[in-house]
C-alpha cells in the first residue's frame, strides 16, 4: 500500500459496498485519511459507529462529508488536499432508473461532470470512475447513463494533462452480495419461506466479488493510463446456476419460481464491445480500452488513415467460461455477508 502512504482518499457513494470494503481494506494501512462522501446521513452515522468499534486504533483516518455529486459545490468542499478520488456514487438500479431516467441523468452524468471538474480544479492526483457492463451495448436507461458518463471520463481526460489529473474508468459486472443485489434478496426468501424468484434461467450474468471490484481499481490506479477503460475478466453464470447455489446453501431443495424478465434488462451482459476490441489491449487477467486520442478534425484522415484492427473479439457473459453450481458455491462461502448470514442462520 506504498501508493498510499500519507495520501488523501476521498470516496464519494462511500457508504456503499464499494466504499465499505475499501475502508475495510485500507484503514489499517498507512494512509493518512479516508474521506466519505455521500448524502445519507443515516448510513454515515451507522459506518462512523461501526468502523470506531471495529477499527480503534485507525478510525481517526476516517472523514465523513455530507453532500451529493449533483452539487459541485459540496463536492468543492470536501476536494481540499485530495491525492486520489475512487467515485463509486451512482444509481445502479436498473428498474428505478427506466422509471426516473432523468434522475439516473442527473446523479450518473451530470454528477460525474461535477466530480472530475471538483478534482481539476483542485489538483486530484488521479481519479478512478466506476462503471458497468451494463453501459456496453446499454438497452435500459441505467445503462445509458453510464455509457455516456464513460463518454464524459474519456472526453474530460482530454482537457487535462496526466501529469495533472489522471483519469480512469473500470467497468465490472454483477458484484455478488453488494447492497441492491440479488442474493441478499433470496437469502430473504429464503428465511421467511418464501419460494425464491428468477427472472429467466438462462439469463447469464458476469460474477465477481467485492475484493476483486477493489482489485479492479487499483488495477486501473496503477496501471492505466488517462482516458483509458479497464475491465476484468471475470467469469459468468445463469440466473439459474447461482440460484441453485444460494438454495444448496442455505436451504437444499427450496422452490426457484421464474417471474420474467424486469423493465430493461437483458439477456447476457457485455465487458468488452466488438468496436471496442479493435483498439483493446489483453493485458493478462485484464483489458485496456485505451481512449481514442485522434483529433476532431477529420480531415487529414482522408489520406493518412489506419485499418490494423486487433483480432480481440467481443467478450460477454454468454461467451467467457460459465461456472457450475459448485464453483459459484465455492465462491459465495468464500463472501464474508455470506459466512455472516451463515453463523446466524436458524
Amino acid at each position: 500500500m506504498s501508493l498510499f502512504k500519507d495520501k488523501v482518499l476521498l470516496i464519494t457513494g462511500g457508504t456503499g459496498s464499494f466504499g465499505n470494503t475499501v475502508l475495510n481494506s485500507f484503514l489499517e494501512t498507512d494512509i493518512k485519511e479516508i474521506r466519505v462522501f455521500s448524502r445519507d446521513e443515516k448510513k454515515q452515522d451507522e459506518m462512523r459507529h461501526e468502523y470506531q468499534a471495529k477499527f480503534p486504533k485507525f478510525s481517526d483516518k476516517l472523514r465523513f462529508y455530507i453532500g451529493d455529486v449533483r452539487d459541485i459545490q459540496s463536492l468543492r468542499n470536501t476536494m481540499h488536499d485530495v491525492n486520489y478520488v475512487f467515485h463509486a456514487a451512482a444509481l445502479k438500479q436498473v428498474p428505478s432508473c427506466e422509471f426516473f431516467p432523468i434522475e439516473a441523468v442527473k446523479t450518473n452524468i451530470l454528477g460525474t461532470e461535477n466530480v472530475l471538474n471538483a478534482a481539476i480544479e483542485a489538483g486530484v492526483q488521479s481519479v478512478i470512475c466506476l462503471s458497468t457492463d451494463k453501459a456496453a451495448y446499454p438497452v435500459n436507461a441505467m445503462g445509458t447513463s453510464k455509457a455516456m458518463m464513460e463518454k464524459v471520463i474519456v472526453a474530460k481526460s482530454r482537457t487535462v494533462s496526466e501529469e495533472k489529473t489522471k483519469i480512469n474508468c473500470t467497468r465490472y459486472g454483477n458484484v455478488l452480495c453488494s447492497r441492491g443485489s440479488v442474493v441478499p434478496l433470496w437469502i430473504e426468501q429464503i428465511r421467511e419461506g418464501k419460494p425464491i424468484t428468477i427472472t429467466s434461467p438462462d439469463m447469464t450474468r458476469f460474477v465477481m466479488s467485492l475484493p476483486e471490484a477493489v482489485d479492479l481499481v487499483m488495477f486501473a490506479f496503477e496501471n492505466g493510463q488517462t482516458g483509458d477503460i479497464l475491465v476484468q475478466k471475470a467469469p459468468a453464470c445463469t440466473i439459474e446456476t447461482l440460484a441453485k447455489a444460494t438454495t444448496e446453501i442455505f436451504s437444499p431443495g427450496h422452490e426457484i419460481r421464474t417471474i420474467g424478465i424486469r423493465h430493461g434488462e437483458k439477456m447476457y451482459e457485455t465487458l468488452l464491445t466488438n468496436e471496442e476490441c479493435a483498439n483493446a489491449i489483453d493485458m493478462g487477467e485484464f483489458y485496456r480500452v485505451p481512449s481514442d486520442k485522434r483529433e476532431l478534425n477529420y480531415d487529414k484522415y482522408f489520406n493518412d488513415g489506419d485499418i490494423k484492427r486487433n483480432v480481440l473479439t467481443e467478450f460477454n457473459s454468454n461467451n467467457t467460461r460459465l461456472m457450475t453450481v459448485e464453483e459459484v458455491k465455492e465462491k459465495l462461502l468464500s463472501l464474508g455477508y455470506i459466512q455472516d448470514m451463515l453463523s446466524t442462520w436458524r
